[in-house]
């Protein structure tokens, strides 16, 4: 891995190995033509990883001095490592970029944040789709390894967008003959009969975030003459019974809201040469009636079905705003109080300046 030099000694008497609690320090010499791309435009990316470890950080020219417990200045080295060898490899370094370094560091799953946020999957006008977190690399792996992925989690988490991304690839490479996007039209507290217009023009609204995600793959000129041609579908669930979908990537979309004999129908539609992504939210689901879910049962029933793999995103995988991760994450709290009957005030866990970010108050960092 292409990055830092480090250097530095532990504050240990005789032999004693490193260990959580004892202190080190190291200096890190950074290359003189990443430095500024490091520290940020008027160094916010230093302050974001300031707050983001535990250990003390003082930079001087193109030498970061790391202090405090074995541990954090170990993790620091690596974050640092990391973040160079980003650089390196010609990807923009901002505050975004360090928190999701610092979270997939933090998990020690094993992945690179550097081999993640380098996974480049379409690029348009400069502009790069690739994955943001270690869960959705894996989702996308996942997608190039089975037939049919299953990619369940909250608002934000890129289910959608990315298996968008990969569908799009695969018809620049040949790999399929069309697109073909589902969702399955359920008032979200409003009756479609009440809109004006066509069934079309009533349908319209349910489509329309495919479409906007698409618009950010393709030329949006060209949107319209791959649709008229076919090469673009995009189509209400109930358009697709009686259908055989063969050379096609399909990705159904909003999937919380089919019901099981729905999601049966719609996995049946698989013909030879096609490849099915699944996504939804099963906490959103606007099923009338309390009808059950087809996404929340599809996975028991397919368990251990080969060649079919459930991809789990999680809270920490939200790309949209930061403040969208604190919503989903608050959700989660009030629907677990809610089912194990307790209703009292929720206490400060998980709030604290402490706990976001691992920051610790008190310590002094920053640019010498």
């Amino acid at each position: 891995m292409a990055g830092i030099a480090a250097g530095g000694a532990a504050a240990q008497s005789g032999d004693q190995q490193p260990n959580q609690t004892a202190t080190a320090q190291s200096t890190v010499t950074v290359p003189d033509n990443a430095v500024l791309a490091l520290l940020g435009s008027r160094d916010e990316n230093l302050r974001i990883i300031e707050e983001s470890i535990e250990a003390d950080v003082h930079v001087r020219g193109n030498e970061v001095t790391l202090s405090g417990a074995s541990a954090d200045v170990a993790f620091a080295e690596r974050l640092f490592d990391e973040l160079t060898t980003l650089i390196s490899r010609g990807n923009p370094i901002s505050p975004d970029v360090v928190r999701h370094s610092v979270a997939m560091l933090s998990a020690e799953h094993g992945e690179s944040p550097a081999d993640v946020l380098t996974l480049d999957i379409v690029s348009r006008r400069g502009r790069t789709i690739r994955p943001k977190t270690a869960n959705q690399k894996r989702y996308v792996d996942a997608i190039d390894e089975h037939t049919v992925v299953f990619g369940i989690g909250p608002a934000g988490t890129g289910k959608t967008y990315l298996a968008m991304a990969k569908a799009v690839q695969a018809l620049q490479a040949k790999q399929v003959n069309r697109i073909i996007l589902i969702r399955p039209a359920v008032e979200a507290g409003e009756r479609l009969g009440y809109l004006p217009g066509t069934l079309y023009e009533k349908i319209d609204p349910y489509l329309r975030p495919l479409y906007d995600a698409l618009h950010d793959m393709i030329d949006p000129e060209s949107v319209p003459r791959l649709t008229q041609a076919g090469t673009i579908e995009v189509a209400p669930l109930a358009y697709m019974r009686g259908r055989t979908l063969n050379d096609a990537f399909i990705i159904l979309d909003e999937a919380q809201n089919t019901t099981p004999e729905q999601m049966k129908m719609f996995l049946t539609r698989l013909g030879f040469g096609s490849k099915i992504v699944v996504t939804g939210d099963i906490t959103q689901i606007d099923l009338p009636g309390g009808q059950r879910s087809g996404l929340k049962v599809v996975r028991e029933i397919l368990d251990g079905v080969e060649d079919v793999h459930f991809s789990m995103l999680e809270s920490q995988d939200v790309v949209r705003h930061r403040l969208v991760t604190d919503i989903v994450n608050a959700y989660d709290r009030w629907q677990a109080r809610e089912e194990s009957g307790d209703n009292g005030d929720e206490r400060a866990s998980g709030s604290s300046g402490e706990e976001r970010g691992g920051r610790r108050t008190g310590q002094r960092r920053g640019r010498a």
